[in-house]
């Protein structure tokens, strides 16, 4: 098995799918620090991507591990309503990954940096027991800015994109079942899509009043969002609940409203706005669906107040 022997054979393949193309960078990697234009406001973001914390080898493929560590970073982008402009990348890799596993890492990070016309500016590399990915990512706010903890008493709540359908898949990953019964699932936990169009397009609606990516599932990043003082009737019905998993949650025996609320890695998009920014934001994305509506205190889902927690890091076993 070939691996990486020195730091120069691991940068060799880093600018085989990182070629220094963009316009934006004045200097790029191989110097002290890069210099690079940038707007007058900046969004940035830091992610970690750790090793048997976010991910495991042994069912994520060297291109997932490399498009996740880099997706995660630029959900956070889109949940502010902002475009991703650049990166720069801690690694820590451990002395026995083959350069096929780099290769492929990089490919799979690469894939989703063109998309979005991403430059990888510089970073450091180091040894160590266990892969871990350090991402900054920075962008800018196009139009305006959208927080959390803006929004109202009264305010309809809604979401882009599915809830459950990563958990579901991570906990089919754990039990060694990659069947294909689910595809949708295992494609949600092991390579998400950032929604940076829509966080673009929902910064343009007036009504709008804030946004967040849905990565600890909505039990957790609920309360985040609407800031202390406020509150939330959700309604989660078979309707908004995607067919995967009303399956695996009939196959397990578990309440699929609960389940999704619970939620975890979604890098769905969470807004509040009002009746008429709601109507618009339908109308431009239609694939928008009403979650609830703030309320002055409290929890409540489908119709019964509840008190549970979503993915912590520190949380004890």
């Amino acid at each position: 098995m070939s691996v990486p022997r020195s730091e120069q054979a691991f940068l060799d393949i880093i600018d085989r799918f990182f070629p220094e193309n963009s316009p934006a960078i004045h200097i790029g990697r191989g110097d002290d620090c890069a210099l690079f234009s940038c707007p007058s406001s900046l969004c940035m973001t830091t992610d970690l991507f750790v090793e048997d914390v976010h991910f495991r080898r042994s069912y994520f493929s060297p291109e997932q591990i490399g498009h996740k560590a880099l997706a995660v970073n630029i959900s956070d982008m889109a949940a502010m309503g902002a475009k991703p402009l650049g990166f720069s990348l801690g690694l820590v890799a451990p002395r026995d990954v083959s350069t096929a596993f780099w290769e492929s890492f990089f490919r799979g990070m690469a894939a989703l940096a063109r998309r979005f016309d991403l430059p990888l500016t510089g970073g450091d590399l180091s040894l160590g027991d266990k892969i871990t990915a350090s991402i900054t990512l920075w962008g800018t706010p196009e139009h305006r800015v959208l927080r959390r903890g803006q929004a109202r008493v009264g305010d309809v709540l809604f979401v882009i994109g599915p809830v459950g359908l990563a958990r579901a898949g991570l906990l089919l990953l754990e039990k060694g079942d990659a069947s294909g019964a689910f595809p949708a699932c295992l494609t949600a936990h092991l390579a998400p899509t950032p929604l940076v169009e829509q966080g673009q397009l929902l910064a343009t609606i007036p009504g709008v009043r804030g946004l967040m990516d849905v990565s600890d599932g909505l039990a957790q990043d609920l309360s985040r969002f609407l800031g202390p003082g406020l509150g939330a009737d959700i309604i989660l019905d078979a309707g908004v609940i995607h067919p995967e998993v009303r399956q695996y949650c009939a196959q397990v025996g578990l309440n699929p409203a609960l389940f999704c609320f619970m939620g975890g890695e979604d890098y769905a998009l969470l807004g509040a706005a009002d009746e008429e920014g709601l109507i618009h934001t339908c109308k431009l994305l239609p694939d928008t669906w009403r979650l609830g509506r703030v309320t002055a205190a409290g929890l409540c889902l489908n119709g019964k107040y509840i008190q549970v927690q979503g993915f912590d890091h520190f949380a004890q076993d």
